[in-house]
């Protein structure tokens, strides 16, 4: 039995990695500019220089491409909050509202140079299955938004969170509209003012909440 070395399974790895970068950043171009239905697999194999085997061996498939896609830019967005949150905390912010704030500035400012992506996803057609997908996720972010801002599990605080993370979906729609990067950190300024003010009302009812 042949082993291989650490190096050369590294080598490999990284090659594979490198292969599906490839792939993903051709499969977003073509995405953005046909939608899914439209898009073709000969047309992103085409763009990334390597061939249909090699696609379906590292996807399986175009609805698969798609949702690999997805979850690259999913996770890059929430690092960038994540990021935020991990910075304001090492230069001593412990309020949770005010860590909230931090991540979605973050989140909110990286909207425009990811706009094709929102619209995409948001906006375009996708495959079958993938609005399922869609709603696990924003399950998951209610959920760290919770812990996040210390709520406890009650009705009340169940519809201020959800309210809050479908305020920041709705706010990088609204974004990634814009007809220039100036337009867009206007909004991106426009919707941290509308934050600050629903920070009173959300502030309040997680008071009333503790204290019932």
């Amino acid at each position: 039995m042949t082993v291989r070395s650490g190096r050369s399974a590294g080598r490999q790895w990284s090659t594979t990695e490198q292969t599906r970068a490839q792939f993903l950043d051709a499969a977003r171009v073509v995405f953005a500019q046909r939608g899914f239905a439209e898009a073709s697999v000969s047309e992103v194999v085409e763009r990334a220089g390597s061939s249909v085997g090699s696609l379906y061996h590292h996807f399986g498939g175009k609805g698969e491409l798609f949702t690999a896609l997805w979850e690259r830019y999913r996770d890059e967005q929430h690092e960038v909050a994540a990021r935020a949150v991990a910075a304001a905390r090492a230069e001593g912010t412990t309020d949770p509202f005010a860590l909230f704030e931090a991540g979605s500035r973050a989140y909110l400012g990286a909207t425009w140079a990811n706009r094709d992506m929102v619209k995409l996803v948001h906006d375009g057609d996708t495959p079958p299955g993938f609005q399922k997908l869609l709603r696990q996720s924003s399950k998951a972010w209610v959920k760290d938004n919770f812990r996040l801002l210390g709520a406890s599990n009650s009705p009340v605080n169940r519809v201020l969170v959800a309210l809050l993370t479908s305020f920041m979906g709705d706010a990088r729609r609204e974004i990634a509209s814009a007809r220039s990067a100036k337009e867009a950190q206007q909004l991106v300024d426009t919707m941290m003012d509308v934050l600050a003010r629903m920070r009173v009302v959300i502030e309040s009812e997680l008071l009333a909440d503790v204290a019932r």
